[in-house]
C-alpha cells in the first residue's frame, strides 16, 4: 500500500501585455489551488495509470474507483483542467449531434449519465449547480435563411424519432423564447428542452475531490507536473507494459495503463512506441480555438444555451493577406451564459499547431458574428470591454475521421488509448470513462466501442 501526503499547491494566472484581458486555459494556465496528492512511498505501484489530467483522464480515474476495487494514479505534465477541458463552453448538448452517427449512442450514453449525476446530487440534497456549474437551460439551434429553417425541421424530426424532445420554433415563438436574439420572418430553432449545461472548472474540482477521498484507502494518488518519458516494459522488452517512466517517478500499472493526453496524444504515443516496434500512428493533433468571456454582462440576458445552424460547418471567416486557408480558419456564433452572469461567445476553429496566444483578428470576427444574431452588441464596442473581457484559448484533440479513438493499442498488452474528442471531450467524458474501464475489466459494454478501435485507423 502506497502512503499519501498532502501539500499546499498555489499558482496563478499567466500575465500578457496584450489588449485583451488574456486566460490561455492550455498548458499556460494553472488549476485552481487545492491539496495536491503525491506518493512518498519507494512502491509506486497501482493497477491502473492514466495517463493525462483532463477531463477524459479524470472520469477514467473516478470510474475505476466507483466501480471497482482497484487503485489509480493520474499523471500530467502540468495540472488538471489546464488543457481543452478549461476552455471550452461547457455544453452538453444534443441539439447539433446527427442522430445514427459514428458519436451519438456514446454522446446519448454520456449525457445520460451527466444527468444521473446532477440527480444523484440533487437526491442527496446538494446543489449540481454548485458543485458542477450544471444548468438546465436548454439549447436553440437557430437558423436565419430559410433553406436553414427547412433543415432544421427536419432536424426536429430526426431528433424526436431518436427519442430526444425536440420542437421546432417558428420566428414568433424564438422571439419568446429569446428576446435578445434578432428575428426576422426567415428565422427559426430547433429546441431541445432537456440539454444542460455545465462549469469544466467546477466539474473537474468536483471529480477531483471525489477521486481524493480513495486516497486515504491507498487507492488514488496524483502525479502533476510530471512528464512522461517512455514505457516501462515487463522483462524489458516484452510487448506487455508495465507502466510509466516519469522525471521523478516510475509508476506500475498492473491491470492497464491508459493514455489520455488529449491533443498531446498524438506525439506522445509516438515517443512512447518509437523503440516498441510496433505500426501505430495516432493521427490526433491541436485545433486551436477560442472563447470570449464578458464578465458581469447586463445588456441582455439570455434563458438557453444557443449555437447557428451553421455550426457543424464551420463558417469560413476570411481577411486580407491572412493565411486562412493554410490554417483553415472559421467562426461560427455560440452563446452562453454562465451560473455568475458572463457571457461566454465562440467560437473558432483552426489549425495553427500547439500556438496558444490569443489572436485579436479572430476575436474581433467572434464578435462581430455574435453581433449578427445578437443587435445590441452592435452599440457595444470590445475596446469598451477592456476590463471586462477575457480570452480562453484551448487546443480541441482533433481526429481527422471525427470521432475519438478509443481502445487497446495493437501488438501491445495493457495498453489503451482514449483520446480525440474534439470539442466533445466534456460532453463525452462519463460515457468514455464507462467504455474504458468495461475494456479493462473484460465487461459488456453499454456502447459499441468498434467504431473507435485503434486497428484500422492509426495502424
Amino acid at each position: 500500500m502506497v502512503s499519501i501526503s498532502f501539500t499546499q499547491s498555489l499558482t496563478s494566472l499567466t500575465s500578457h501585455t496584450s489588449p485583451f484581458s488574456f486566460q490561455s486555459f492550455t498548458r499556460k494556465t494553472q488549476h485552481r489551488p487545492s491539496p495536491s496528492l503525491r506518493v512518498t512511498a519507494s512502491n509506486n505501484s497501482f493497477d491502473v495509470v492514466v495517463v493525462g489530467g483532463g477531463i477524459i483522464g479524470l472520469t477514467i480515474a473516478r470510474q475505476f474507483l466507483t466501480s471497482s476495487d482497484l487503485s489509480v494514479a493520474v499523471v500530467d505534465k502540468a495540472v488538471p483542467c489546464s488543457g481543452a477541458t478549461g476552455a471550452g463552453q461547457g455544453y452538453i448538448w444534443m441539439t447539433h449531434k446527427k442522430p445514427g452517427s459514428d458519436v451519438w449512442d456514446l454522446t446519448m450514453r454520456s449525457h445520460q449519465l451527466w444527468h444521473n449525476l446532477a440527480e444523484s446530487l440533487n437526491n442527496e440534497g446538494l446543489d449540481p449547480e454548485e458543485l458542477l456549474g450544471w444548468r438546465k437551460t436548454g439549447s436553440l439551434l437557430i437558423g436565419k435563411t430559410s433553406q436553414e429553417c427547412v433543415a432544421l425541421k427536419q432536424k426536429v424530426h430526426e431528433l424526436s424519432e431518436a427519442g430526444l424532445r425536440a420542437e421546432y420554433l417558428s420566428s414568433a415563438d424564438l422571439f419568446l423564447k429569446e428576446p435578445a436574439v434578432l428575428v426576422d420572418d426567415d428565422s427559426g430553432a430547433a429546441f431541445l428542452p432537456d440539454d444542460s449545461q455545465l462549469d469544466a472548472h467546477r466539474a473537474v474540482a468536483y471529480i477531483e475531490k471525489g477521486n481524493r477521498e480513495f486516497a486515504t484507502q491507498g487507492r488514488y494518488a496524483e502525479f502533476y507536473h510530471e512528464p512522461v518519458t517512455g514505457l516501462i516494459r515487463s522483462d524489458g522488452r516484452s510487448n506487455e507494459v508495465a507502466g510509466v517512466q516519469t522525471l521523478k517517478h516510475s509508476l506500475f500499472g498492473k491491470k492497464a495503463t491508459i493514455v489520455a493526453a488529449g491533443c498531446w496524444s498524438g506525439s506522445l504515443m509516438h515517443d512512447l512506441l518509437k523503440d516498441c516496434n510496433i505500426s501505430v500512428d495516432v493521427p490526433v493533433k491541436p485545433r486551436k480555438g477560442h472563447l470570449l468571456v464578458v464578465e458581469n454582462f447586463d445588456s441582455f440576458h439570455l434563458n438557453h444555451g444557443i449555437m447557428e445552424a451553421g455550426y457543424a460547418d464551420h463558417q469560413s471567416a476570411s481577411a486580407q493577406g491572412s493565411n486562412v486557408e493554410e490554417r483553415m480558419l472559421s467562426i461560427s456564433m455560440t452563446a452562453t451564459m454562465d451560473t455568475i452572469g458572463n457571457l461566454v461567445l465562440g467560437s473558432s476553429r483552426e489549425f495553427a499547431g500547439f500556438d496558444t496566444e490569443a489572436d485579436e483578428f479572430i476575436i474581433c470576427c467572434i464578435w462581430e458574428r455574435a453581433a449578427e444574431f445578437f443587435p445590441k452588441l452592435r452599440d457595444i464596442s470590445l475596446e469598451d470591454l477592456i476590463r471586462n473581457r477575457k480570452v480562453r484559448v484551448g487546443l480541441r484533440p482533433y481526429m481527422p475521421d471525427g470521432k475519438p479513438v478509443i481502445g487497446s493499442v495493437p501488438g501491445l498488452q495493457n495498453l489503451y488509448l482514449a483520446a480525440g474528442h474534439e470539442g466533445g471531450g466534456l460532453s463525452m467524458a462519463l460515457g468514455t470513462a464507462e467504455m474504458v474501464s468495461d475494456m479493462v475489466l473484460g465487461k459488456p459494454s453499454q456502447v459499441d466501442s468498434s467504431t473507435f478501435g485503434i486497428k484500422g485507423r492509426c495502424c
